[in-house]
């Protein structure tokens, strides 16, 4: 099950990767709702700092890129939006 987890947190933080390519290259953010990433970013930032305190690294170590990816979604939507 670890195994899978983890597979599933790499392919889920990949599959981010697309939505910034798209904010960054086309230099458009249309559609790209801040609400939503904001959410995204601050559950992340709540996991991480939960897994922090649990020392558990399956737990916060993803909660890094999310955080680098929300971030980077966000600050594209800001320029660009």
């Amino acid at each position: 099950m670890k195994r899978i987890l983890g597979g599933l947190s790499v392919f889920t933080l990949v599959m981010t990767v697309p939505q910034i390519v798209v904010i960054w290259v086309s230099r458009q953010a249309a559609g790209v709702s801040l609400l939503s990433w904001g959410a995204y970013w601050l559950s992340a930032f709540v996991w991480l700092w939960y897994g922090v305190r649990k020392r558990d690294r399956n737990i916060y170590l993803p909660c890094v890129g999310w955080l680098l990816l929300d971030s980077a979604v966000i600050a594209g939507a800001l320029v660009y939006g």
